[in-house]
């Protein structure tokens, strides 16, 4: 349970966002989520480390 606190605190906060009507944000820290998920899913891997 404990890996999924970031995700739920970037989906409450998408939501409540999207619920102020600020829809461009809520959409911009989606992307930037989502950009990051991705760089950590396919960076390099440091030497050293197998």
């Amino acid at each position: 349970m404990r890996g999924f606190g970031p995700w739920l605190a970037v989906l409450a906060t998408v939501l409540l966002l999207s619920a102020l009507r600020l829809r461009a944000l809520a959409a911009a820290v989606s992307l930037a989520w989502l950009a990051w998920c991705v760089w950590t899913w396919v960076r390099p891997r440091r030497r050293g480390q197998d």
